[in-house]
């Protein structure tokens, strides 16, 4: 579904929150059955096969943490969150980054006119992802805001797979029409 086994990924917290959805299908609107399917695809592929990138001071992991259930259940974004636990002390040294909190930002965080609103609780993911040497692919489900900031990112060298992107435009559309 992703790619080549070494691409690295960066993952903002809704992605496994949408995957845990897919444990009352009978529950999931029409319109995000897709949307969670992917992020369950994402999901496995990334448990599986590596490449996660995290911050060195647990930002990334505190906040899965508010969001997630450390028991790994009964969702599949729990049990990236019980993977998670279990697996970021051996990923490669690279994959750990040290981002430096400015205010409530980062130093790290790419300085682009057109991300000066950017949401400030995500901007640890960005900073990560700018700061990482091999660029990773940061994966947004559902979070609308990233559709009206997502040319100023790649403006800034930030690549972002938006794993639901006919949701997320006609969200971002409904909220913010032109």
């Amino acid at each position: 579904m992703m790619s080549e086994s070494t691409q690295k990924w960066v993952i903002d917290t809704n992605v496994p929150k949408t995957a845990n959805r897919a444990i009352d299908p009978d529950n999931i609107p029409e319109y995000l059955c897709k949307c969670v399917q992917v992020c369950v695809e994402a999901i496995e592929e990334v448990t599986q096969n590596g490449g996660l990138v995290l911050d060195y001071g647990d930002l990334f992991f505190d906040e899965y943490r508010g969001k997630l259930s450390m028991s790994g259940q009964p969702g599949i974004g729990d049990m990236f969150m019980l993977w998670v636990h279990y697996e970021r002390w051996s990923f490669p040294a690279e994959d750990r980054v040290c981002i430096t909190p400015d205010g409530d930002s980062f130093n790290e965080f790419p300085d682009h006119p057109g991300l000066s609103d950017f949401d400030d609780s995500d901007r640890k993911f960005i900073a990560v992802a700018n700061a990482h040497d091999k660029a990773p692919i940061v994966l947004q489900a559902v979070d609308s805001k990233w559709w009206g900031w997502k040319d100023a990112l790649d403006e800034a060298g930030i690549h972002v797979k938006f794993l639901c992107p006919e949701y997320i435009e006609t969200k971002y559309d409904a909220k913010f029409p032109k």
